[in-house]
């Protein structure tokens, strides 16, 4: 019986009942055992191995060895095999769904596409590949939707790729402030402002809990912080893509494009109400275009990121880049992000006393957060990486002011402005926009880290100008490539799960995903300062008449 004032009812019972209920449980096992008697089953016999007095033992040894590491390749050949094979499936379930009627040019001209650039991937540097897929985006789009980090919106816009789509004849260019429940609503709507006067601006707030169409798990798991349910400005930019559509009298394509980690995906799953698109706390698992229809008009198309240029400030490498951490190292990354940040809110935020430098401040964070070395010190790397990847990822709130004065960007001119601006109800999208400001529950302003934003950050378009990579960095990117492929699926459904039973946090997750050459690199430091610091003095300092125990 379940009493009133209790959540759960009382499991307790009355001797009689559990007595009576262990000696059902005996008369069973007995059974079991008279059963088992009968059939004569009798218990394995211990395997004793090869006795030393037979001849050729090594040998014998040697080929049990080598017959149990063939059944393993083999296991791990069927296991791999077995996911190629759900790979496969999925991708015919998800083109299954595409209805037939419209997207049947789309799809053949897509699917060519998408096979020609697997059979190229292992050949081809995959930056260069990005390249080429977000080429074809953009030619493919009527419509192209730039999303921006509300935190920093100006950080987030890439004049290579705007100048590109304006080239590109009668496109249109919409900006979509993403992740702005993130910011408070102040700097939200003075970034509205600001960036409205040039382009057409959308606010937005993905939806990060949407369940997977193809994958439905039965335990039911709470959503973190950063999992929301709510998705607000869908109505505002589904109001704006069907006006232009209209207007024009035909279907459209709308491509979706911007850096890594700003939430493209999350986009389209937001617009989908469910999830299609992969999405997860690493940077850049989108790689080639993806065709999603939203409905008979209007389909959207999903590329991968904008590959960033070298020539850019370390801060913008460190926050735009996922490839940031091999080149500049987690210490120097994360130092980058500290310098352009208000020290008294980062010590406020995470609750640190006051630091004189960064090495101090990671060292702080180390003790604080509970990250310790082998020898019981402070694991700076550790806490490097873990700073690097709260900013870099949805949860934490910064805000960075815009221009004090608005100029026209260079790539732009005023009849440019005025052809982007024609065919979109403005009125109606600033009406939008106003309500879904006020229905944002943002920070306050208190509680997010003022950032100084280090500019547009330059992006790299055209194929020759990335540069070669070292034979050696081919090889470990294909080996990751190869691994990343296969777990895709597995990664973005059960990371959530994972991270929470094992208690590893997105930035250990991260931390892990450093290259080797990096690790080897912070290891042989270590050895080099110990081994430079023992003096002359101390290395014979060793008494050989004393035994020590």
């Amino acid at each position: 019986m379940k009493r009133p004032k209790l959540k759960k009812a009382s499991k307790r019972m009355t001797c009689h009942k559990r007595y009576k209920i262990q000696k059902k449980v005996r008369e069973h096992h007995r059974k079991l055992r008279k059963e088992a008697k009968k059939r004569g089953h009798k218990k394995s016999r211990k395997d004793l191995g090869v006795p030393n007095s037979a001849p050729f033992k090594e040998a014998l040894l040697r080929e049990a060895e080598l017959r149990k590491q063939r059944l393993e390749e083999l296991k791990q050949q069927q296991k791999l095999d077995r996911q190629k094979e759900q790979e496969k499936k999925r991708k015919l379930d998800t083109n299954s769904a595409v209805e037939p009627s419209n997207m049947e040019p789309v799809k053949e001209e897509f699917g060519q596409c998408n096979t020609k650039n697997k059979a190229k991937a292992g050949k081809q540097n995959p930056k260069k590949l990005y390249c080429q897929e977000l080429k074809k985006v953009i030619e493919a789009s009527d419509v192209v939707l730039e999303v921006l980090d509300a935190r920093d919106p100006l950080g987030c816009r890439c004049p290579q790729v705007e100048e590109a789509i304006v080239q590109g004849g009668q496109k249109k260019l919409v900006l979509v402030l993403n992740k702005s429940d993130l910011v408070p609503k102040e700097n939200l709507e003075n970034w509205l402002n600001y960036l409205k006067k040039e382009l057409p601006t959308v606010v937005f707030k993905a939806s990060t809990n949407l369940k997977d169409k193809q994958k439905i798990t039965k335990i039911k798991r709470k959503a973190g912080p950063f999992k929301s349910e709510v998705c607000i400005g869908k109505e505002g930019l589904w109001k704006l893509l069907r006006g232009f559509r209209e207007m024009l009298g035909k279907a459209i394509q709308v491509g979706v494009i911007g850096f890594p980690n700003v939430g493209k995906s999350s986009i389209i799953n937001s617009l989908k109400q469910e999830r299609i698109c992969n999405v997860g706390v690493s940077m850049g698992l989108t790689r080639s275009m993806q065709v999603v229809p939203l409905d008979k008009q209007i389909t959207i198309i999903d590329g991968p990121s904008f590959i960033v240029s070298p020539l850019n400030s370390p801060t913008a490498l460190a926050l735009r880049s996922p490839a940031s951490i091999e080149v500049l190292k987690p210490m120097e990354a994360a130092s980058a992000i500290l310098s352009q940040a208000d020290a008294r809110q980062v010590v406020l935020k995470f609750t640190v006393p006051d630091f004189k430098n960064s090495l101090e401040f990671f060292t702080l964070l180390a003790q604080r957060r509970g990250l310790h070395q082998k020898g019981g010190g402070p694991n700076v790397e550790g806490a490097a990486k873990l700073l690097w990847s709260e900013w870099t990822g949805g949860s934490l709130g910064y805000y960075c002011h815009p221009p004090a004065s608005w100029t026209l960007s260079p790539h732009f001119n005023e009849r440019t402005v005025a052809d982007m601006m024609w065919g979109f109800n403005l009125e109606e999208l600033g009406k939008n926009n106003a309500h879904s400001i006020q229905a944002i529950r943002g920070p306050r302003l208190a509680s997010c880290i003022l950032f100084q934003s280090s500019g547009l950050t330059n992006g790299i378009i055209e194929e020759k100008d990335i540069p070669e990579e070292l034979p050696k960095q081919k090889e470990r990117k294909q080996e990751t490539e190869d691994y990343e492929d296969m777990d895709t699926d597995q990664e973005s459904v059960d990371e959530e799960a994972s991270a929470k039973s094992s208690g590893v946090s997105p930035a250990r997750e991260t931390w892990e995903v450093l290259p080797e050459e990096s690790q080897r690199d912070v290891q042989s430091a270590r050895c080099y300062y110990v081994l430079d610091g023992m003096t002359e003095e101390e290395d014979d300092a060793y008494d050989f008449s004393i035994d020590y125990v």
